[in-house]
């Protein structure tokens, strides 16, 4: 029994069988991937898939066992593979992110900046997707780092360390009726208008539905975007009143008026989700402190390796931050 035997066969079952698409997703050819499934096979002893004619037609209930266990011994050849290459102080790789298109417009540059200066031979590759779908891809082994916000509890798809709290701002066009001087808006003044904001705001329990609910309002979410510039493009259009975060406002947005959201509408956390059964190379824990400085990378890789609780520092707000960070 081989590693690569194993990595043969748990590309099979992703596959859902495809012979021929698991054997492109491993650079091998059909013929030799099929050659090292029956070795693998007169080894164990039994069938690990049910065939029908030249085809896989399903996993046998040993099989599922096998590919179960092919798993977790490939994720741990992995981590002895990462773990020598920190070791040697190796300066090349990937880091894939998976977040949000504000995370990645407006928080992430400086930080991945600072890595990729670290270590210019680290290819960084961004996942953009709502938070959901993030985490998804997180879950499924897509990404080495999750960056996702919540008003409420951690992210449970890993282990989430907090970055920053930041807030979400009502947005205007200049000469807008909300467009008072010294007079934010409320929430019951805010009912009254068309809203633009992120597509997560249409969800039933998303924290600005609740605020509404809570204060007997309905609000009137005319038009959501994953993007923070399209909601800030169709304010400008007049098309309704935008409610985004913090970070996607400048001073290049001079021609709008912002206001710090009505108290009804939660602070959110930003956070970075690692996977609690991977080891990650340092540039990964690099990232991380970069995007929150006071957290310390000793402690994140003891509480990543089962040596320490979590424990980590209040996360500060957003604004404290926006300054040129250091590794």
């Amino acid at each position: 029994m081989t590693l690569t035997q194993l990595r043969y066969l748990v590309a099979i079952a992703d596959a859902e069988l495809n012979i021929t698409l698991a054997a492109s997703r491993v650079h091998a050819t059909q013929p030799g991937l099929s050659k090292q499934l029956k070795q693998l096979e007169d080894e164990l002893g039994f069938l690990l898939f049910v065939r029908r004619g030249r085809s896989l037609d399903a996993v046998t209930p040993a099989g599922a066992e096998v590919i179960t266990r092919a798993r977790r011994v490939l994720a741990e050849a992995n981590n002895i593979r990462t773990y020598a290459a920190n070791q040697r102080r190796e300066s090349q790789g990937q880091l894939v992110l998976t977040t949000t298109h504000t995370q990645a417009r407006f928080v992430l540059p400086p930080a991945v900046a600072q890595v990729k200066t670290r270590y210019p031979q680290v290819s960084v590759h961004l996942q953009q997707a709502a938070e959901t779908d993030a985490l998804s891809l997180f879950s499924q082994g897509e990404a080495d780092i999750a960056v996702v916000s919540t008003t409420g509890e951690p992210p449970s798809a890993g282990l989430a360390v907090p970055l920053f709290r930041w807030r979400r701002l009502v947005l205007v066009p200049r000469g807008h009726a909300l467009d008072r001087p010294g007079h934010a808006p409320s929430l019951a003044e805010l009912a009254g208008f068309p809203l633009i904001s992120y597509e997560s705001s249409i969800r039933p329990g998303s924290s600005l539905q609740r605020a509404f609910a809570t204060a007997g309002l309905q609000p009137d979410l005319t038009l959501t975007a994953l993007d923070a510039d399209l909601i800030k493009t169709y304010v400008r259009a007049g098309l309704g009143v935008g409610l985004l975060a913090e970070m996607a406002v400048s001073a290049a947005d001079a021609d709008l008026r912002a206001w710090g959201a009505p108290p009804q509408v939660a602070d959110c956390i930003t956070w970075a989700v690692l996977p609690r059964d991977r080891v990650l190379r340092d540039y990964a824990l690099d990232l991380v402190h970069a995007l929150a400085p006071q957290i310390d990378v000793r402690d994140l890789r003891r509480v990543l390796e089962g040596n320490q609780a979590p424990n980590w520092p209040t996360p500060p707000d957003w604004t404290t931050l926006s300054q040129p960070i250091t590794l």
